[in-house]
């Protein structure tokens, strides 16, 4: 598999992982401002990858990711926009309501993205690996087999199992499900932490990001919420080209739908993240 991994060899002190930026401004606004006040290095702020999106403001977003100079993996977003293909390679299922939703929302990025912008995606890797705490960490959208694989928490162990083994990892980092969650088994942990461009399902406009922290060498993470402005998000967002019912969700913080999702996540629909 010709995969372009970065090595960010062995990193120390608070880190931040975030994912699904989704061309929320906002929300990036305010995550960068909360990694100045935390005096986070900007080397310590790895996303998950899907820098865009849904929301109204890809190139502004992606202007200001490069100004901040944190770290990224590709998501499908970037690998389709960058290749000029026709479509988001989220994965949905043909004639689905995020398929029919993808048609409207991918044009408009597409549409937006400047020549300078483009140049950036293409130079952001893969996967990224780090030493954190005397474990190796593997960062990969949503497996390393495949960037648009839906893994949850209540996905079985064994369809994450070989990701470990694959990377000889002892903690993956995932993304692009939307949904923050942790699965421990034994000494090895799938960590997704969530994306801040758009609500987890959970009834609340709040989004989620995590940290780690290495005190007396030891591998500690914290899931977060982020709170934006996200009435302007949303108000953007009904620009007449955009869905609105991620409008509507940036506000409600409900998913219009639960398509992707298997029974168990489903049946959590505005009852709160259960962690």
């Amino acid at each position: 598999m010709d995969q372009k991994i970065e090595n960010l060899g062995k990193i120390s002190g608070k880190t931040l992982l975030f994912g699904g930026v989704y061309s929320n401004l906002q929300a990036l606004q305010a995550l960068k401002q909360i990694a100045e006040k935390e005096n986070i290095a900007r080397d310590n702020c790895i996303c998950t990858g899907d820098i865009l999106g849904y929301c109204a403001q890809p190139e502004e977003t992606v202007q200001l990711f490069k100004l901040w100079g944190a770290k990224s993996i590709v998501g499908n977003v970037e690998i389709q926009l960058r290749e000029n293909s026709d479509d988001c390679g989220c994965d949905f299922r043909e004639g689905s309501r995020c398929d029919g939703f993808s048609q409207l929302w991918y044009p408009f990025a597409q549409s937006k993205l400047s020549e300078n912008s483009l140049e950036f995606l293409k130079t952001i890797p893969n996967n990224i690996t780090f030493n954190y705490a005397d474990k190796k960490v593997t960062v990969v959208h949503g497996s390393y087999f495949n960037v648009s694989e839906f893994i949850f928490k209540s996905t079985d162990w064994e369809v994450k199992k070989p990701n470990f083994e694959v990377t000889k990892s002892d903690v993956i980092i995932a993304g692009h499900c939307g949904l923050p969650f942790h699965h421990q088994e034994k000494e090895q942990l799938w960590l997704n932490p969530g994306v801040i461009g758009m609500p987890a399902n959970d009834g609340s406009p709040s989004v989620w990001y995590a940290i780690l922290e290495d005190s007396n060498n030891s591998f500690n993470f914290t899931h977060k919420t982020l709170d934006y402005n996200f009435k302007l998000t949303s108000k953007l967002m009904q620009n007449g080209l955009l869905p609105e019912e991620y409008s509507r969700t940036i506000i409600t913080g409900i998913w219009d739908n639960t398509e992707i999702l298997p029974a168990i996540e489903s049946g959590l629909q505005g009852f709160g993240i259960q962690l």
